[in-house]
C-alpha cells in the first residue's frame, strides 16, 4: 500500500511539472534579491540570464508575463542610499527612480531577441475593483496578443502595503488568476521550501505540496537572506497557496533554476493545483 501511495504522489508531481513545461501561459515572479547586487545596483548578469530564459519560452510559443520586484533596490544607489530606507517617502522615491532603470534593463535584454518589454504597474486594489480588474485583464491580453512581454510591478510610488509587506508575491498569484495562467513560477534567492532552516543540518527539501496539510509543522520563517527585498519565504508560500487554490500549477525555486523549472525539471517545490471552481480574486486575497 505504501508503495502504491508513493507511486501516486510521484505521478502527481511528475504530471504537474510536465504541465508547467507545456503551459500555454506562464507568470514568472522574481524578487529583488535575485536581481540586484548587495549594494543595491541592478546585477546585469542575473537580469540577462532571466531575460534569456523568458525569451526562450516566448520564442517557443508560450505566453510569458513577468512580475518583477527590484524598483526600490535599483533606485537606492543612484540616490546615494547605502541601505533600504525605513521611511515610506524615501522608499517611494527610490521606487520612482529605480522603476525606470529596471524597465530599461529589461527592454535592452529582451530586444536582443526582438521582443518588446511592456511596463504594467498595478496595485492590489486594481485586482479587487471590477472596472480596474477588467481593464488590467484587457491590457495584458492585448500585450500578449501582439507578442510583448508584460513586466508587471506593484505601483510602489503609491502602494504602501506592498512596500511594507512584499506583496509582489501575492500580486503575481493574483495576476496568474486574473490571466487564467496555466503556471506560476516564483523565483527568489532560496532554491526550494525546506522542512526547517536550510542552514541547519538534517533539513530537507519539500518537493511536493498537495494541500495545506502538507505544510503543517514546517517552519517557513519570515524574512529573506538579504535586506533588499521586503518579503520572505512566508509570502512566497502564501502566494503559492493562492495560485494553487486558483487551479494554477506553481513552482517555488531560485532564480538560478528558472530555466529548469520552466522546462519541467524536478527543482524547487511544486504546489499542486486544487480541483474545482476557481474562487474570485477577492476570495483569494482574503484567504487565510
Amino acid at each position: 500500500m505504501h508503495s502504491t501511495n508513493s507511486d501516486n504522489i510521484d505521478a502527481l508531481e511528475a504530471g504537474g511539472r510536465a504541465a508547467v513545461e507545456s503551459a500555454r501561459r506562464i507568470v514568472v515572479k522574481v524578487g529583488s534579491s535575485s536581481l540586484t547586487t548587495p549594494e543595491g545596483r541592478i546585477d546585469a548578469t542575473r537580469l540577462r540570464s532571466l531575460a534569456d530564459v523568458l525569451a526562450e519560452r516566448r520564442t517557443a510559443g508560450q505566453e510569458v508575463i513577468l512580475v518583477s520586484s527590484g524598483a526600490v533596490a535599483a533606485g537606492m544607489t543612484p540616490l546615494g542610499m547605502n541601505r533600504r530606507p525605513h521611511d515610506l517617502a524615501s522608499q517611494q522615491a527610490a521606487a520612482s527612480v529605480g522603476q525606470g532603470l529596471l524597465l530599461a534593463a529589461y527592454t535592452a535584454e529582451l530586444a536582443r531577441y526582438g521582443l518588446n518589454a511592456a511596463q504594467v504597474l498595478l496595485t492590489v486594489e486594481d485586482m479587487m475593483r471590477r472596472v480596474q480588474h477588467r481593464n488590467a485583464q484587457r491590457t495584458l491580453r492585448r500585450l500578449l496578443d501582439i507578442g510583448a512581454v508584460p513586466v508587471v510591478n506593484e505601483n510602489d510610488t503609491v502602494a504602501t502595503h506592498e512596500i511594507r509587506f512584499g506583496d509582489n508575491d501575492r500580486l503575481a498569484a493574483l495576476v496568474a488568476h486574473l490571466m487564467r495562467a496555466d503556471a506560476l513560477v516564483l523565483l527568489s534567492d532560496v532554491d526550494a521550501l525546506y522542512d526547517g532552516d536550510p542552514s541547519h543540518p538534517g533539513t530537507s527539501v519539500v518537493n511536493l505540496v498537495r494541500d495545506p496539510a502538507d505544510l503543517a509543522g514546517i517552519d517557513i520563517g519570515s524574512t529573506g537572506k538579504r535586506g533588499v527585498g521586503t518579503g520572505g519565504m512566508v509570502t512566497k508560500v502564501d502566494a503559492a497557496r493562492i495560485a494553487s487554490q486558483a487551479g494554477v500549477h506553481t513552482v517555488l525555486t531560485s532564480a538560478a533554476n528558472a530555466g529548469s523549472a520552466l522546462a519541467g525539471e524536478r527543482v524547487g517545490t511544486f504546489f499542486a493545483p486544487a480541483d474545482g471552481r476557481r474562487p474570485s480574486a477577492r476570495q483569494l486575497w482574503l484567504a487565510p
